[in-house]
This record gives structure tokens, C-alpha cells and sequence, in this order.
């Protein structure tokens, strides 16, 4: 698929209403699936939200693994985020329709665990309503956990708050990029070091119908041309997993490292 790198070529190319009307399937006649995951929390803004249980780090991570054995993390600063874009390639026709994020939650129902929020715009107009969402997850001290992150998530966000005339939030925040610890531990043991294959050998995770992130682009182009939701549905589910995945292996890496937590972190300073 060919994705235009510029909005009005995009805009061109969906050639849709706000919101285009369910269409029947061409090989039953039956009114494409056009239900979202979550609950719509602004004008084509959908947020779902889940609890994973999992037990929460009682002290500071040290962040060796990442060659900084001086520093650590609160692991209650930790946000693990991980976006779904129209494309690979990047530059300011590329946007992303879904950014999912986890953080350690103790909650009042379900205890000890994962949050994970994820947000989808279901119309183009909607971007500048999940930017503002996603930046009120973000705090001063909020220490941003991503794979391969720095070089393509965090950047076309900036550049997205920028285009939406936004104050970009993420330039002040300290942020561990997983993928370069992960590629020193593990780099030649198996085919690549993907995330999937990384949790798949050593976090012992399979993935039952998972949807490959190239195809989420036309999963949701699809969907705004008045498509079926269903692909979007595997779409969300392929993004919580890894941002699940992201926090399972942070803290793997830091196990491995073998080194004792500083009780006392130094503040994590943004790099």
C-alpha cells in the first residue's frame, strides 16, 4: 500500500464524511461490523481501558541494563507507550490513529496490575483531541518506556503536537528505549530481535490471531472509507499486547542485570 505523505493527499485519498455510513460486504451483502473497542470520550475519540494483573515492583529499577548503572526508576514514573501509525516511513504526512500506553496502577476493584489506556480517532478530526488526552497521562516525572521509541513513536508525536499547534510535552521527559538493551542482550540468538520474538523467546508469550502492524494502516484507511471495524478490533489487541510486553521486559532486563537497586535513585534526568 502506498500511504501519501502529506495531509491533503491523505485526505484526498480516504474521500470520506466525518462518518462514513456502515456499507454491506461484498461477498454476504450484510452491513460491515462498524463497532469500536472502548468507549467514545470525545467526537470520534475512543478510549479503552483494561487491568492487567501483575505484581508491582517494590523498589527503585535500576537501569544498568541501559548502561547507566547510577540511575533508577521509580517504577509508579514508568509510562510503556507504543503507537499505530498510517505508516513506516515517517515525515508529516504520517499520523498515528491509536497510541496505547501501561503504567503500574494499583486499583481499588482489581488490585495490584497494569492500566492500559489506549486511544483511537475514528475521524480525521479527532487528532488533536487524542494528543490532548495522551499529554494529561504525562507528568513532570513521568519517565516514558518504549521499543525503538526514540527514533520513531516519540518523533512523529512531536511533530504531530506541533502540526495541532500543541505545547509537545514529550521532549521533557526522560525516556528508556528498550530496543538497544534488548539487541546487546540477544542480538544473534534468533532471527531478529523484533519485540514479538523477543517475548515469544523470552517471555515465553504467544499470540493467538495476531494481526502484523503493517496491516494496520489499511485496517484503519478501511475503516474511514466505511469499512468493517474488525480488523481495528485485532488492531487494538495487537497494541496492548505489546505494551504489555514493554513493561514484562523492562523488568526482565533489569532481573538479568543482576545488580541490587539503589534505595535512593537519582533523579532520572530526560536524554
Amino acid at each position: 500500500m502506498i500511504i501519501p505523505r502529506d495531509v491533503g493527499a491523505l485526505q484526498r485519498l480516504l474521500a470520506t464524511r466525518q462518518r462514513a455510513l456502515p456499507t454491506p460486504t461484498a461477498a454476504t451483502g450484510s452491513v460491515a461490523r462498524r463497532d469500536l473497542p472502548g468507549e467514545e470520550i470525545a467526537p470520534g475519540l475512543w478510549l479503552q481501558q483494561a487491568h492487567v494483573p501483575m505484581a508491582i515492583p517494590a523498589a527503585p529499577l535500576s537501569l544498568g541494563f541501559a548502561r547507566r548503572p547510577d540511575d533508577s526508576v521509580a517504577p509508579a514514573d514508568l509510562l510503556f507507550f507504543d503507537t499505530e501509525t498510517t505508516g513506516l516511513a515517517g515525515g508529516t504526512g504520517t499520523r498515528a490513529f491509536m497510541i496505547g500506553a501501561a503504567d503500574f496502577h494499583d486499583d481499588a476493584r482489581h488490585g495490584p496490575g497494569l492500566r492500559v489506556r489506549q486511544l483511537l480517532i475514528a475521524t480525521l478530526g479527532a487528532e488533536s483531541a487524542m494528543l490532548d488526552a495522551f499529554a494529561a497521562w504525562l507528568s513532570p516525572s513521568t519517565v516514558l518506556s518504549s521499543f525503538n521509541g526514540r527514533s520513531y513513536d516519540a518523533p512523529l508525536l512531536k511533530t504531530r503536537y506541533r502540526l495541532a499547534r500543541r505545547a509537545e510535552p514529550l521532549s521533557a521527559l526522560a525516556h528508556i528505549d528498550l530496543l538497544h538493551p534488548a539487541r546487546r542482550r540477544w542480538k544473534g540468538l534468533w532471527e531478529n530481535c523484533r519485540l514479538g520474538t523477543i517475548e515469544r523467546n523470552v517471555l515465553g508469550i504467544e499470540r493467538d490471531d495476531d494481526l502484523p502492524g503493517s496491516q494496520a494502516p489499511g485496517a484503519w484507511l478501511d475503516y474511514l472509507r466505511g469499512g468493517s471495524s474488525e480488523l481495528l478490533h485485532r488492531v487494538a489487541a495487537h497494541n496492548h499486547q505489546d505494551v504489555v510486553t514493554l513493561a514484562l521486559l523492562l523488568q526482565q532486563l533489569v532481573s538479568d542485570t543482576h545488580q541490587d537497586s539503589d534505595p535512593a535513585p537519582r533523579p532520572l534526568q530526560p536524554r
